[in-house]
């Protein structure tokens, strides 16, 4: 019902503002926003056909890690934990290490992987939802920690600043670092208090220092290597980590004497079905957010927010930089094209271009993720799912600007 209103209101103020546009001679607006409904429709088309490889590859790969036994004895590891933070899902059930092994891929910041690995993951809690158009608080959490996108190595940003000149473009690492771990852990707070969820137990706080252990260890590698050395670790790491999985999915496949390549051929059937199921999803998200964007919208809140602020007598300098943030939760591409677009105008090392760079690795495509992974299984009522996880983003761009007033303010 949320996913409906935020639809409606994208398309509502659009056509007030491309309105208002007409009215003071502007007669690009509707043209622009007639081209962004048809340019994102086939964009949606593109990115779900484009889906059904990877989809496969990782839903065979899935499948025999579930006959193989792996999943189970990943998910026997981590019920103290996802017992306490999914209390709706029994205790070693397989889905937790299919939610495991998307954490993994997210933070890894193995893209490709995690979208299949999610989708998988929500599979098993549709099966375990007795209420199937309606969104249970496993569900939630899982999609709510996603969206909050930890990520260990923001290697696609480091790349982008070195491609338009930084000096120094591993320098909003541990930046952006910071303000992912909490991200994750205000969407952790902020479900579990929708949810009624204690916190204050043993699992969850060990996993907690857990997090802070991680990040304070990532941070100081950072700080023994130089950027070349950073960039090749973080991406043969992450490869040889992903490729491990499936040397050890298949091995786990083998050491059953199951039938591995059937297994796989049976998973992988999955994937076609679900990257036709969800373009309908996919179709009506982008479509909103490209006309939203055509119209003129964004340009009008983001004048309007920077003229707030220097009114109320604030440091309006990271205004500049909020196009990306705003954008994040609506589209990973066009987040990416905000952030290009601010270093290129005010500089990469620039306070603007920087902390755009940290707004870009802070969250994840909140809209996107909802109306891909709810649409995969066909659940339409998402309750407190959009506001927690955008409560979530809230909570990641007010730590990215506080971040980056520390580190280069």
């Amino acid at each position: 019902m949320v996913l409906n209103y935020i639809w409606i209101g994208f398309f509502a103020i659009a056509f007030i503002i491309a309105v208002i546009q007409l009215l003071m001679g502007n007669t690009e607006a509707f043209p622009a926003i007639m081209n962004s409904t048809f340019d994102n429709a086939k964009t949606a088309f593109e990115i779900s056909i484009g889906l059904t490889g990877v989809l496969s590859l990782w839903m065979g790969i899935m499948k025999i890690g579930e006959r193989g036994g792996l999943v189970d004895v990943l998910a026997r590891w981590l019920s103290p934990l996802m017992v306490r933070l999914f209390p709706e899902i029994p205790a070693g059930h397989p889905v937790f290490g299919h939610i495991f092994m998307n954490f993994s891929a997210n933070m890894l910041g193995l893209d490709n992987a995690a979208t299949p690995l999610g989708l998988k993951a929500m599979e098993g809690l549709q099966e375990l939802n007795k209420q199937k158009d309606t969104a249970t608080n496993a569900m939630i959490m899982f999609l709510v920690l996603n969206t909050s996108g930890l990520t260990l190595i923001p290697v696609g940003v480091m790349v982008y600043r070195a491609q338009m000149g930084a000096a120094q473009p591993t320098d909003v690492f541990c930046p952006i670092l910071i303000a992912t771990a909490i991200a994750t852990l205000a969407g952790m707070v902020i479900t579990s208090l929708y949810q009624r969820i204690n916190l204050f137990n043993r699992a969850i706080m060990a996993f907690v220092l857990g997090i802070c252990v991680v990040v304070s260890g990532v941070i100081w590698i950072s700080t023994q290597v130089d950027r070349e050395t950073l960039n090749l670790w973080s991406t043969v790491v992450a490869n040889i980590i992903l490729f491990s999985i499936i040397i050890a999915f298949i091995g786990a496949g083998v050491r059953k004497k199951i039938n591995v390549y059937e297994a796989f051929v049976e998973g992988a059937k999955g994937g076609f079905e679900t990257a036709v199921r969800i373009i309908p999803y996919l179709v009506a998200i982008l479509v909103a957010i490209g006309v939203f964007r055509a119209s003129g919208a964004m340009d009008f809140i983001v004048d309007g927010l920077g003229r707030m602020v220097e009114w109320c007598g604030g440091n309006a300098d990271y205004v500049a930089a909020l196009p990306t943030a705003i954008m994040k939760p609506l589209s990973g591409s066009g987040a990416r094209g905000m952030m290009v677009d601010a270093m290129q105008q005010y500089g990469a090392d620039s306070f603007v271009g920087r902390l755009s760079c940290i707004f870009q690795g802070a969250t994840d495509t909140t809209f996107y993720i909802l109306a891909v992974y709810f649409g995969s299984v066909g659940v339409r009522k998402t309750r407190h799912a959009v506001m927690a996880g955008l409560l979530t983003d809230l909570c990641g761009v007010i730590a990215a600007i506080a971040v980056a007033a520390i580190f280069f303010d």
